[in-house]
């Protein structure tokens, strides 16, 4: 996040959280998925939601683009519905065998690449190398 402005981290932290919040996630799924260090606490993430700014890693700015991304493609795909994606995030998916949520919390930034690619399919096509533009991929 160091390549933001620190109003853009702010704002970073915050849009993040409003996804994450809107998933209704509890604090510990939060820290797993945008792989926070142990020592950030429940009581951390309240302070995320107002002022607070995520740690500078660029894995944990990585993950909150990714969460994001994701946050955006399950908009593309239930425009009608804002809480349809808390909920397909709960419902087992048939391409995992199991939900996009324990995708998110069991594998890692791998698991967030799987997830997005399952929602965007533009993201899938830059994944697999068929597109002109060839996104960054974690190995």
């Amino acid at each position: 996040m160091s390549d933001l402005t620190p109003e853009g981290q702010v704002l970073m932290t915050r849009a993040t959280m409003h996804i994450l919040d809107s998933w209704k996630l509890g604090s510990e799924e939060m820290r797993t998925i945008l792989g926070l260090p142990e020592n950030i606490r429940a009581r951390s993430f309240q302070k995320f939601r107002s002022h607070d700014v995520f740690p500078d890693d660029p894995e944990v700015a990585r993950r909150a683009d990714y969460v994001i991304r994701i946050a955006g493609a399950l908009r593309t795909s239930y425009p009608t519905n804002p809480n349809m994606g808390g909920r397909w995030l709960r419902l087992k998916h048939r391409r995992f065998g199991r939900t996009p949520l324990s995708v998110l919390m069991n594998e890692g930034e791998q698991g967030l690449v799987m997830v997005l690619a399952e929602l965007d399919c533009t993201f899938g096509w830059d994944l697999s190398g068929s597109g002109h533009a060839r996104s960054a991929v974690v190995s």
